[in-house]
Parts: structure tokens; C-alpha cells; sequence
């Protein structure tokens, strides 16, 4: 997707938003979508009418744009993601975050459901993400670089913001949350992964897997966007417990996202 492709589509959305753009988007996968149904003031847009998004066609995410507000601080709100496994291109999966960026975000807080490689990080708690592992093969930055999104080479040594990951852990230990952090690894998917991978994994550091979030991180970089992140863990990792099924990742998302909700609501609170 083109630089004038990415402007074009952020300038439909602000014709859509009477206000000012926030500054902070969150991005909220599977299980997740209850904090976007309590945004005040939102203006609500389909992936579907906005030219150039891929569309997610995984159940839980609903595909829509909110700009508006939580507890009174703006921010917006992707409601649903597109993932490799679907088959878009990488490069498509850089869209949705250029357009961010073109609409002048400066924060964006990724969130995912991902399966533990640490048994004290059961189904339904948060793992904040300290850093990556990007085990899935693709990477949206490969291809001719343009140099108005940033440069041909970023620099991800610090791909998670400390400072704000400091402040996210801050706001945990004020709700009386109790919140993990680690390194999250994504894996393309669609199927779960082997236990000889999960295996191989630990031994790389991994604390958590996934099939999403760090596209969205390094285009994120690339942009200068900063990026903090939270895992929902909705299982443990195979050979850890039984069959692994997408409906155990929507039921423990779901609890997980109750203290999300509070979690990112305070955390917005300050970030904004």
C-alpha cells in the first residue's frame, strides 16, 4: 500500500470524526471487544468502508474503528484485527498502523489472546510484553521502503516502550492486579502449536505465543510510534494441558478482559 494510499484513507476517517484526533489507539483482539462497546461518544466505522483495511474474518473481531473516548480521555479504538493466516500479504497488515500514524497517534497499546509457557501464568490472567520473538515467517517492512513512513533499517531494540510499560505495570499494582511480563512469540498459525515447538520456544526465552501483534509493533516503529503491549493468556501452551480449541481463547479472553478493561482504562488515564 502507497504513502497516498495510507493518506487517503486517514483523511476519509477525519471527515467521518467531528473532534480532534487522539493521540493514543488501542488495538483489541480476540475476546477483547467489550472495552470498545463501552467508548462514550464514538465515532463508529466498518473496516469495510474504509479503503485499503484488510478485513478480519476471525470470530471476535468485529472489524470496526472507534473514535471517542474512555473514562473521558480520546483515544481510539480497533475492534478486531486481520492476521498472516488469513491470507493478506504482510505488507497489507501494515496498513491499518500507517494509517494510524497518519492520523497523528503517537501511543498504541497492542493487545492479544495468547497461549502461557509458564504455568504460574494461567488461563484468564495479563502478561505485559517486554519484548518479541517473531517466529512467523513474515515481516510487513520487507519491500521497497518508502522513506515518509521511516527509515529502509528501524532499530527495534527498544520495540516495547519501557516507560510506558513501566506505567502499565504501575497501574496494575494500584487496581491490585496481578500482571505478568515477558516476551511474546508469534507464530503464523492457524493451527496451535507442537509441543516440540512449545519445547524449542521456552529454551528461546518465549514466555507466551501468539498469531498476531508484532506486524503491528514493527510497522509501529518504523513509524515512531510507541508501542506498549498486554497478553491475554486464555491457555496454557500444548503440552501444558488437553486440546487447545479457539472457543477456550474466546471463554478465558473474556474473563481476562474484565480486569483488561480496568487495566487499560487507567493506563489511559495517564498515557493521555
Amino acid at each position: 500500500m502507497s504513502f497516498e494510499e495510507v493518506q487517503k484513507c486517514a483523511e476519509f476517517i477525519r471527515s467521518q470524526h467531528a473532534g480532534e484526533m487522539p493521540k493514543v489507539a488501542m488495538v483489541l483482539g480476540s475476546g477483547l471487544n467489550s472495552l470498545a462497546d463501552a467508548m462514550e461518544d464514538a465515532t463508529v466505522l466498518s473496516y469495510a468502508d474504509l479503503e485499503g483495511f484488510p478485513k478480519p474474518t476471525v470470530e471476535g473481531h468485529a472489524g470496526r474503528m472507534l473514535i471517542g473516548a474512555l473514562g473521558g480521555k480520546p483515544v481510539i479504538c480497533m475492534q478486531g484485527r486481520a492476521h498472516a493466516y488469513e491470507g493478506h500479504p504482510a505488507e497489507t497488515l501494515a496498513f491499518s498502523t500507517r494509517v494510524l500514524w497518519a492520523l497523528g497517534v503517537e501511543v498504541l497499546v497492542l493487545t492479544n489472546a495468547a497461549g502461557s509457557l509458564r504455568e504460574e501464568a494461567g488461563p484468564g490472567s495479563l502478561m505485559a510484553i517486554t519484548d518479541h520473538i517473531n517466529f512467523s515467517g513474515i515481516n510487513p517492512l520487507v519491500g521497497i521502503n518508502d522513506d515518509r513512513f521511516g527509515p529502509r533499517f528501524p532499530d527495534v531494540s527498544e520495540a516495547w516502550d519501557r516507560k510506558l510499560t513501566k506505567k502499565l505495570q504501575a497501574c496494575a499494582e494500584e487496581l491490585g492486579i496481578t500482571l505478568h511480563s515477558g516476551v511474546y512469540l508469534m507464530a503464523k498459525g492457524p493451527n496451535f502449536e507442537t509441543p516440540a515447538e512449545i519445547r524449542a520456544f521456552r529454551t528461546w526465552g518465549a514466555d507466551a505465543v501468539g498469531m498476531s501483534t508484532v506486524p503491528e509493533c514493527l510497522v509501529a516503529r518504523h513509524c515512531g510510534i510507541k508501542v506498549v503491549g498486554v497478553s491475554s493468556i486464555t491457555n496454557l501452551a500444548a503440552g501444558m494441558q488437553g486440546e487447545l480449541t479457539h472457543h477456550e481463547t474466546m471463554e478465558y479472553g473474556a474473563i481476562a478482559a474484565v480486569n483488561l478493561e480496568k487495566l487499560l482504562r487507567a493506563f489511559l488515564a495517564k498515557a493521555s
